[in-house]
């Protein structure tokens, strides 16, 4: 079976560290989507590390990690991510495998990006710039170039079509602020390091491992509240970043999901545009940006911050099928004397426990519900039982709103400071 692991909210949840965390359970961990736009953090044995687009279990020795066909790749940017990892994995070349069908990002996709950022003016959409949109537009139109391409020897004369119909587009949008012969050297180095891997027919490979008895973890990346088809459309990523995702981003049968794994920070954060119901633009917002260190790990955008969204949440968990919840971050609220949970929405006036189909246009006031805070360091190394009751009361209200077992809770960015109940 598939168990799959992923967020609930607008991303950042903590991903990684979950992922890392549970991944001596598995034999395989796999990426289904999204691209360089994530950043998953892990921390262990006085070190930090940024993942962008190989998954979280490559520190543990005993697994293989797959980057899956739904994966879009930037060659530059995973060469300079393994150059990140290999003095910690120098074996990680014999663990990592990559989908011939993972689609790969150009240089102008990047330059194009951008270009369609700046063309937008003050509606940007709030773009990473990693050219993640345009590569996933190549691949809806059939027009993207795949890892597999890379071998083909018309892979030049692939790559200078795509590179000429980007160049039109771009100089359509008036864009002229990059270096692309600069960015070419790099990305050919990339690609021809890229072809030193291991690169299969990943589909059949993950298959295999679900006949042999393999216990595979799938990553996903971004939050579910960013999907392509029921996120804050038009501020979304350009995938499905659902469980359902899992399937045609790894190529299998929904019969082989098993358990999902949906984690939540005890509050709410987004990056860039779009509507957030629950922000908070006062002393209170600073203080969880500050506290909790709420800056993009790949990008370092300042997060928005605000209180936990129930109302969202139960959305998320209804379209992911969660079967356990994972609550990171709690201790950043430590301080707090009193907090706060959305319940409910007024939506243009009228009351409802429903996220509305167009979230961007809505006239939307969230109705909270507060709580007396901990106000106490919580302990990650006594067990749940000894935590502060005021923050176990939290914890059962979000377990009974969402009728889902809280079953992992973390205390800190560290491997070590989580509590498994």
């Amino acid at each position: 079976m598939v168990d799959v692991i992923l967020g609930l909210q607008w991303g950042d949840e903590g991903k990684g560290k979950i992922a890392d965390y549970l991944t001596p359970q598995y034999d395989i961990v796999a990426r289904f989507q999204g691209g360089p736009n994530a950043g998953h953090s892990l921390e262990f044995e006085g070190k930090k590390f940024v993942l962008n687009t190989i998954p979280s279990g490559i520190f543990h020795k005993s697994t293989l990690n797959l980057i899956g066909n739904g994966v879009v790749i930037d060659p530059v940017r995973l060469k300079e991510e393994i150059a990140r990892i290999a003095a910690e994995c120098p074996d990680y070349a014999d663990r990592l495998l990559i989908s011939l069908k993972a689609h790969i990002i150009l240089p102008t996709h990047r330059i194009l990006d951008a270009a369609s950022e700046n063309a937008k003016g003050e509606n940007k959409i709030g773009s990473t710039l990693r050219g993640i949109g345009p590569t996933y537009r190549d691949k809806t139109g059939r027009a993207g170039i795949r890892v597999g391409d890379l071998l083909a020897t018309d892979f030049k004369e692939k790559y200078e079509q795509t590179k000429n119909a980007h160049l039109k587009q771009i100089h359509f949008l008036e864009f002229s602020d990059f270096d692309l012969a600069a960015e070419e050297i790099k990305f050919f180095e990339a690609v021809d390091f890229l072809k030193t891997h291991k690169l299969i027919n990943s589909e059949y490979f993950i298959n295999k491992a679900i006949t042999d008895g393999k216990k595979i973890l799938a990553e996903g990346a971004q939050g579910s509240m960013l999907d392509i088809e029921f996120g804050t459309y038009p501020y979304v990523t350009s995938s499905v970043t659902l469980a359902g995702g899992v399937c045609s981003g790894l190529g299998i049968a929904p019969k082989h999901i098993g358990k999902v794994y949906g984690i939540f920070k005890a509050y709410c954060t987004r990056v860039g545009s779009g509507p957030f119901p629950t922000e908070l633009e006062n002393e209170i917002g600073e203080d969880l940006r500050r506290i909790g260190n709420e800056f993009g790990a790949t990008t370092g955008r300042r997060r928005r911050c605000g209180w936990l969204d129930m109302v969202a949440l139960r959305y998320t968990c209804m379209l992911n099928g969660v079967d356990e919840l994972i609550m990171m971050k709690s201790d950043v609220m430590n301080a707090m004397p009193q907090i706060e949970a959305a319940v409910a929405y007024k939506v243009d006036g009228v009351e409802t426990d429903e996220v509305p189909a167009n979230l961007c246009t809505s006239d939307v006031a969230p109705i909270y519900k507060q709580f007396d805070g901990w106000a106490e360091d919580l302990p990650h190394d006594l067990g749940y039982d000894a935590l502060n009751a005021n923050f176990k009361s939290y914890v059962s209200f979000i377990e009974q709103s969402l009728n889902t077992p809280v079953k992992v809770i973390s205390l800190g960015p560290e491997r070590h400071k989580t509590i498994m109940r």
